[in-house]
Formats: structure tokens, C-alpha cells, sequence
């Protein structure tokens, strides 16, 4: 049943196929160019929020822009046209904290979840990610890559913030990884560094403060629950498992390689 429901989505044609996008395998060199890119979206983003404390926008208005950012991307790509909003609060956001999770798509009621108690300048992309689940993307790494798409074209530098925070966090995550699995540790060393000093101080700031939230609130249980979640994700063709979501830096790496941007 739950594979009639929802799981047939995993077997669809996707994102690639209705952007004519190639992602192909990539290099360290492409992650390091990519990273840097997302340095300066950051850096440049956060400059446009005039506080150096962020702004909390309510849910409902973060809601809103979301919903509008849908209708802005899918004039460039009607396959993205958002219909049937239904974007609520999780009733069960203490239980993220066993289970790991920001959002999430159920999709027995099509409803997509956000969990409201955590850091709000992450609840945007978060919101974004999870519509694109309810739009049928069943793969992370095409929920990630189409909100991305979605959120890209918000005026709100608030959201945009939101997006690259999220992005780069992966990119560096694959930068780290390709430089470790190369056992060059001393350009794996000199890469961090590089990037800590890139980053704009408030950057850096908020960025320490998601860290300090997420580690303080880690149950012992998470681990468990990523493993089941990570069979699952392999069980419906996502080969990766739960790094699955970090396969959306393969989509960035195409698209700015098309495109010339991100």
C-alpha cells in the first residue's frame, strides 16, 4: 500500500530528466569552486539582513513566502507549480530530538511537517525542502535541489540566507570528505582553515549557534533511528542511504555547470 501511496515517486522520472540536467561525476576541484560560490552568497546574504541579531519571522509568514516562491519558479518550470498547500506545525517536534529530524512529508495525509522549536533561520529551506517532497520528489537529494530551486527566487534575503546556510553546509561536507579520502591532509588541514577565515564573523556566529542547539539537544536514540532510516532510503533506490542528501551538491555542480551560476 505505502508503496502505491508514495513510494512509486522514488521510480519517477525526476528533477534531471525535466531539467535536462546531466549531474555526472565530479572532482574535488568542482566542490572546492562550488564551495567558495556558496561562501560568497553567504557572506553577501547576510549582509543584506541589517541586524547582526537575525529576525524571527512567524511561521505563517515564513509559510507565505515559500508558498510564493513556488509560484515565482514555476513560471521558469510550470512542472513545479505548487497546487494544494498544506504546510503545518509538527505536533511532535520534542521527539526530533531522538529521531534527528527538522521536517518532515507524510505521506498518507500529503501534509509536510516542520518542527518549530528549532534555530528559525533554518525553518525556510526546511519549509521549501518539504514541498518539494509533497510535489512528488521522493529522493532527498531532489527535494533538496528543488528547494533550492524554489527558494532561490525569493526578494527576502532572510530566505535566501536560510538556503545557502543549509547549502554550504553540504558542500563543505563534501569538500571535507573528498580532501580526507585523499589522505592529503595537509591541503584536508588548509581547506577548513580557509574557509573559516572566508566567512563573514556573523556567518561564522550563527552558524556556531545551530551547532550549539543541535548538540545539546542530540538523544542518544538518534543514531538508531538514522540507521533504520538510512536502510530504508537504500530499500527504495537511494543507494546512498542517508547521505542521500548530500547527493544534491552533484545537482548544484550541473546546474552551475549549465548555467554558469547558483
Amino acid at each position: 500500500f505505502f508503496k502505491l501511496l508514495w513510494g512509486l515517486n522514488y521510480d519517477r522520472e525526476g528533477i534531471a530528466y525535466q531539467l535536462y540536467l546531466k549531474p555526472k561525476p565530479y572532482t574535488v576541484e568542482d566542490v572546492t569552486s562550488l564551495t567558495n560560490d556558496l561562501i560568497d552568497s553567504l557572506n553577501a546574504t547576510r549582509k543584506l539582513i541589517p541586524d547582526s541579531i537575525l529576525p524571527q519571522p512567524s511561521i505563517e509568514r515564513i509559510k507565505a513566502e515559500a508558498l510564493k516562491n513556488y509560484a515565482r519558479v514555476s513560471k521558469d518550470y510550470r512542472f513545479l507549480s505548487y497546487k494544494y498547500p498544506s504546510v503545518k506545525r509538527s505536533l511532535y517536534s520534542e521527539v526530533g530530538d531522538y529521531i534527528g529530524f527538522t521536517g518532515y512529508f507524510n505521506p498518507f495525509s500529503g501534509e509536510a511537517q516542520l518542527r518549530t522549536d528549532i534555530p528559525r533561520v533554518l525553518i525556510p529551506y526546511v519549509c521549501s525542502h518539504e514541498m518539494a517532497h509533497q510535489l512528488g520528489y521522493a529522493s532527498e537529494s531532489e527535494a533538496n535541489f528543488v528547494g533550492y530551486l524554489a527558494a532561490s527566487k525569493s526578494p527576502q534575503a532572510y530566505t535566501r540566507y536560510s538556503m545557502y546556510l543549509e547549502l554550504f553546509s553540504y558542500a563543505q561536507g563534501e569538500e571535507i570528505f573528498q580532501y580526507g579520502r585523499s589522505k592529503d591532509y595537509q591541503a584536508f588541514d588548509s581547506i577548513i582553515q580557509q574557509n573559516r577565515l572566508r566567512l563573514d564573523t556573523l556567518v561564522k556566529k550563527e552558524r556556531k549557534e545551530i551547532r550549539e542547539f543541535f548538540r545539546k539537544r542530540r538523544k542518544a536514540v538518534a543514531p538508531a533511528f538514522n540507521n533504520l532510516y538510512d536502510q530504508y532510503l537504500k530499500l527504495n533506490k537511494q543507494e546512498k542511504g542517508i547521505e542521500s542528501y548530500d547527493q544534491v551538491i552533484g545537482w548544484l555542480i550541473a546546474y552551475k555547470k549549465k548555467y554558469g551560476k547558483i
